[in-house]
């Protein structure tokens, strides 16, 4: 007599669901203040609080760049990780640093940039750092920033990128001297970013202006 072995049915794979891509006018209305994130390819990433270090150097270029705008009177706004930049439809950022330059700060709506500032700084985190090379770094290049910083607090292996036709290209590679060509009569010296050596910004600041007078 022949037995007959019933091999049980598979159980039917589940699909995984596939979240759908946000749009940067869905992520906005969902922003509130003091939510700090990015969409990036309609995917939000959320930012992760930072170390000591890396606050420092924010800090200190902020107000770097706040004294230098007041006291060149050259205009324009600097802003904050606060401030949402529209990008595209799935692409909307906070960056750390963001300067709109006196035109651009013209167009300027309430509730955020609709359009790329001309100067950008992203101080690298272990979390952010991946993004901000990748996929940060080639929607800024798509989208107009004239200037984009890469400040990496922990290596200390800055990288300073300019416009240049449709692509942002490095500069001041290993030099000492940065010049900003979107912010006219800034730079800063490199050694100057070391979070374990601040300066005051002062004295930096009137460096910079003395500079400007001798030449």
């Amino acid at each position: 007599m022949a037995i007959v072995t019933t091999i049980p049915a598979a159980a039917p794979l589940k699909k995984r669901a596939v979240k759908p891509l946000l749009t940067s006018e869905a992520f906005l209305d969902w922003l509130e203040p003091g939510i700090f994130a990015d969409l990036i390819g309609g995917e939000i990433h959320m930012h992760s609080p930072v170390n000591l270090r890396h606050a420092n150097l924010v800090n200190f270029l902020d107000r770097l760049l706040a004294l230098y705008l007041e006291e060149a009177e050259l205009g324009g706004v600097l802003h904050r990780e606060s401030v949402a930049v529209r990008l595209s439809a799935r692409d909307t950022f906070m960056p750390d640093l963001s300067y709109f330059t006196a035109a651009q700060a013209l167009r300027l709506g309430i509730t955020h940039a609709a359009f790329a500032p001309a100067f950008v700084v992203e101080v690298l985190s272990p979390s952010t750092a991946k993004r901000d090379r990748g996929l940060k770094f080639a929607a800024y290049e798509q989208h107009g920033v004239q200037e984009y910083w890469l400040l990496d607090p922990e290596g200390l292996e800055h990288r300073f990128y300019r416009r240049a036709g449709d692509l942002l290209e490095e500069f001041a590679t290993g030099e000492d001297k940065i010049e900003a060509r979107s912010i006219p009569g800034f730079w800063v010296r490199r050694a100057w970013f070391d979070p374990d050596k601040p300066l005051k910004v002062k004295v930096c600041v009137k460096e910079i202006l003395r500079s400007q007078r001798r030449s």
